[in-house]
């Protein structure tokens, strides 16, 4: 996993990579630069000779950086124009210098139209690339019909305005640069425009907080340093970052290990570290693989039982049981895999879970290594409500709570344990139950939501969302990256829990840790996600495709 750094956390590292162990930062710019050039070459097919760029630069650091990006991208043969929104005098430290080389290896050219411009051309073996500087200094100077022509001969429009530094909104000429970036992006495929790159951060965006402050950057890319920032990773700003690469440029791991920062993104790395873990060896048997109970379904909503259950069969665990009412037993063992054992308990007369059911759900328990409650339960009686809050109260075994179990405990004042671990998965709907609030109660920090909530109840909690944020007792909070807005369909609840429930029953059959465990299978789930959208495409897919992809996505992470 990869830290998350808030702004001030990052200058930390920053300072302290200088003075402890005396790399000067003048270097970390230039690894920036030839790591983002790295990055958009690959983009580009392998070479950026020929290619025309616009650089757009602030005169902070990350306009330093923008900078420096434009002389290694001249040297590589690309044709290059930076306009500087500010005078070089008044750029400070490593962006100064950096401006300043520029204009010295360049020829100087006469002023034109009160703009300066230096032009050099630059000659890196082979290749020959050429470089123009330009200074805009008001909104005056930023000439609609002028900028446009210059747009409508770049190939890429490098962001390198603000980066993280930034805390308020755009206002005047930046606002107008930044609102020029923006139609650029969004008319991009139909009118043949410019993709657009952005270093460490879009441009507008507050580097610490998931929402816009104002007009932003929306890029193709982002090419974040050292680690990612909140708005990198965050919904919805990280919509406007567009592909995220994360690149290395010097500063030791030790120190960003030791910031404090609880804050994590989920990488492949987790993924193919659980596989490996729980991979199949050869005395691999039902037993040792894993045991899942999964309590789901009613009379009206046997679907969800079926789902969770063929999803849980796929996740590689070795046996699946499941507890419905006898009322909907016939249904889920009609369209679950026949491997499945199914064992019809107690109902009430509407034909969900009875109280009365308690004895019999826990003699099942006793060959499970997990247990999975809450799929199409119901939560509107109260024998049911009962049901569920006496089963996981008197629980001897891990237990992920879903749906309606999650419902039927609302609002929530029970307490996890490291013996006997709680795995929450609501969706927002089902946090504002959970939390006894109602729609109007702020949840936009979603971060501080599910640590809090973990903390204070000792349990893992998964928030889904158009990024999952799973949390951990001790703090730590993860987001999954993988997964798609076609996810957000009937089902797809299910579905997740019956793959992290398979998942979770490895683990305890294999030890491996529960929230590492968590991670990967919310990774992993996500990317089936992905396989599938990109198979049918959003509109089409379903929760059953789904599950169906989990097999490809399996191989994708090993591969």
């Amino acid at each position: 996993m990869q830290k998350v750094l808030t702004a001030e956390e990052m200058r930390e590292v920053d300072r302290l990579t200088t003075e402890k162990y005396g790399i000067p930062s003048i270097l970390l710019m230039e690894n920036a630069a030839h790591a983002a050039a790295r990055v958009i070459t690959e983009k580009l097919g392998g070479s950026v000779a020929g290619k025309s760029f616009l650089i757009l630069c602030g005169k902070g650091n990350n306009g330093g950086d923008g900078a420096a990006l434009a002389r290694v991208l001249a040297l590589s043969g690309a044709i290059v124009d930076l306009i500087l929104f500010g005078k070089i005098e008044d750029s400070k430290n490593d962006a100064k210098t950096n401006f300043e080389i520029i204009e010295n290896v360049a020829h100087n050219e006469k002023p034109k139209n009160e703009v300066r411009q230096v032009v050099g051309t630059w000659f890196g073996g082979s290749s020959q690339g050429t470089l123009s500087f330009n200074n805009c200094v008001s909104a005056n100077e930023w000439i609609e019909d002028e900028i446009a022509e210059i747009f409508s001969r770049a190939d890429v429009v490098v962001d390198a305005l603000f980066g993280t530094g930034l805390t308020r909104s755009v206002s005047e000429l930046f606002l107008k640069v930044v609102e020029s970036v923006k139609w650029k992006y969004e008319d991009r495929l139909s009118k043949n425009k410019p993709f657009i790159f952005s270093l460490d951060i879009p441009s507008g965006l507050n580097a610490d907080l998931s929402h816009s402050i104002g007009e932003n950057v929306h890029a193709d890319l982002t090419v974040t340093f050292t680690a990612p920032k909140p708005a990198n990773v965050l919904t919805p700003a990280s919509n406007f970052n567009g592909e995220l690469v994360v690149v290395n440029i010097g500063s030791p791991q030790e120190l960003i290990d030791n910031s404090p920062s609880k804050l994590f993104l989920a990488e492949k790395q987790e993924a193919q570290d659980w596989l490996r873990k729980t991979n199949f060896a050869s005395d691999s048997h039902k037993t040792a693989r894993g045991r899942a109970l999964i309590i789901a379904g009613s009379k009206k909503m046997a679907g969800a039982a079926v789902l969770a259950t063929n999803a849980a069969m796929v996740s590689g665990l070795g046996l699946v049981r499941v507890a419905t009412p006898e009322s909907a037993r016939d249904a889920v063992a009609s369209r679950t895999a026949p491997e499945t054992l199914i064992a019809g308990v107690k109902e009430t007369k509407s034909g969900a879970i009875s109280h009365a059911a308690l004895g019999e759900v826990f003699e099942l328990t006793e060959k499970a290594d997990v247990v999975l409650i809450g799929s199409g339960l119901g939560s509107d009686e109260n024998s049911t409500r009962k049901f569920v809050r006496e089963f996981v109260e008197k629980r001897k075994f891990p237990v992920l709570i879903d749906a309606d179990g999650l419902n039927a405990l609302a609002p929530f004042n029970l307490k996890g344990s490291d013996e006997f671990p709680l795995i929450l998965t609501p969706h927002i709907g089902e946090m504002r139950r959970l939390l006894g609030v109602g729609d109007e109660a702020d949840l936009s920090d979603r971060v501080k939501v599910v640590r809090e909530f973990a903390e204070k109840h000792r349990v893992i909690l998964v928030l889904k969302g158009e990024r999952n944020l799973i949390a951990a007792p001790d703090g730590r909070v993860v987001v999954s990256p993988t997964g798609n807005s076609g996810l957000g369909k009937a089902g797809s609840g299910d579905t997740l829990a019956g793959i992290v429930a398979g998942f979770l029953a490895q683990s305890v059959g294999m030890k491996v840790d529960i929230f590492e465990t968590v991670v990967a299978a919310l990774y992993i789930a996500g990317l089936a996600g992905d396989i599938a959208a990109e198979k049918f495409g959003k509109r089409v897919m379903t929760a059953s495709d789904v599950r169906e992809c989990l097999g490809k996505a399996f191989k994708s992470i090993k591969n």
